[in-house]
């Protein structure tokens, strides 16, 4: 069975090449080709510059997993298994690995379509973990609690999360893995945005280094803004799921690009650099769209992100917010993301912090409304 359409590929799909500003990114500015092989050390050049391009290791290359595992505590290359289609890749094949007819999992919301999209196909149901909006997005354990059930077999959380920029608070995350641990569930937690908490010291560890059956999700395209390599990752201890996950993988991408995995083997070796350069872009654009959201606080209602690129405003105008995103870009040139995509229904839409393009388009944006054209 198909899935839905993706509503986000889809609407970017309709309006990327249609404006000049996105103002809705999910990642950070990305490097160019000669920025990023600046970066290389000696062995990852030379790797590069004699690179073989034939098929690649299907687990990833040895040196690529070394180099991604030094974000975890104790995991080996053994138990990471790198994917040739980004994260998406990776949730595909948990979801089909965990799954079956008549299974059920939960899944925090709002969230990344692959997320609760691909369940439903495989004869499972999903029940969404809805956050709190009016609680700072907060997650409501209680509710977890309540939600478990004896079929249920997966635990899809996203932190910091994709649109809200909600994070929990360690504690809270504790508490999460522990319920889910006592019910024999498998929590697959998608990290991708993890080293773009605007305060470094709420960074919580990850799934995978807390819970022996947890799997952690990793990729190029968030935090270090390489979206174009397509490489993303797995890491779990739990050899079963890494067994089953590597089956299946022979029938999706078979193997990475080798471009791309040596390419991403560079950055991981800059890493640290690389994420702290989009916390810098984040944390730049951060205040000046709290000013732009004050300003115009009878058209938005705003409430700042713990984490990550995002943020997730509701318009206040007595417009459907899919009719203002879609006069906007087409006034401004300026794309927001309405929350529709994620099927919300509060007129919520998606502001992305990760660019530095972002106080032109915001200008663009404030001369649109003060000018009242969305009427």
């Amino acid at each position: 069975m198909i899935p839905a359409r993706c509503k986000v590929e889809q609407f970017f799909g309709e309006w990327d090449a249609r404006v000049e500003y996105i103002a809705c990114a999910s990642d950070v500015d990305g490097l160019s080709m000669r920025e990023l092989l600046e970066l290389a050390d000696p062995e990852a050049m030379a790797m590069w510059e004699g690179l073989d391009l034939g098929y690649t290791d299907t687990l990833g290359h040895p040196l690529l997993r070394e180099a991604i595992i030094e974000q975890y505590t104790g995991m080996t290359a053994g138990e990471v298994t790198v994917c040739g289609g980004g994260a998406a890749e990776a949730i595909f094949l948990l979801a089909n690995v965990l799954l079956e007819p008549g299974d059920h999992a939960l899944v925090t919301w709002p969230a990344f379509e692959s997320l609760f999209r691909i369940a439903p196909t495989l004869g499972a149901t999903v029940t969404p973990l809805e956050l709190d909006a009016d609680g700072g997005w907060r997650l409501d354990l209680d509710a977890v609690r309540q939600a478990l059930r004896p079929n249920t077999r997966a635990l899809f959380v996203n932190f910091p999360n994709n649109p809200t920029g909600a994070l929990p608070s360690r504690d809270e995350f504790d508490q999460l893995l522990a319920l889910a641990r006592e019910a024999g569930v498998t929590v697959v937690s998608d990290e991708v945005y993890r080293g773009l908490e605007h305060d470094p010291d709420t960074r919580l560890p990850a799934a995978c280094d807390l819970d022996d059956r947890a799997v952690s999700i990793g990729v190029m395209s968030k935090a270090y803004g390489f979206a174009g390599l397509r490489i993303g990752w797995l890491a779990t201890r739990d050899e079963r799921v890494t067994a089953a996950a590597r089956r299946l993988k022979d029938y999706t991408t078979v193997c990475a690009s080798a471009p791309a995995e040596i390419l991403s083997l560079i950055a991981l070796r800059a890493g640290p650099r690389l994420i702290e350069r989009g916390r810098e872009i984040i944390l730049k654009n951060l205040p000046l769209g709290e000013s732009f959201f004050t300003k115009h606080a009878d058209a938005f209602e705003w409430a700042a992100p713990k984490a990550g690129p995002m943020a997730f405003p509701r318009l206040r105008l007595p417009i459907p917010v899919d009719e203002f995103v879609a006069d906007l870009a087409r006034e401004t040139g300026v794309l927001f993301l309405p929350g529709t995509v994620f099927d919300m229904t509060d007129n919520r839409l998606r502001l992305g912090l990760g660019r530095n393009s972002l106080p032109t388009a915001l200008e663009r944006v404030d001369d649109y409304l003060e000018a009242g054209r969305w009427r």
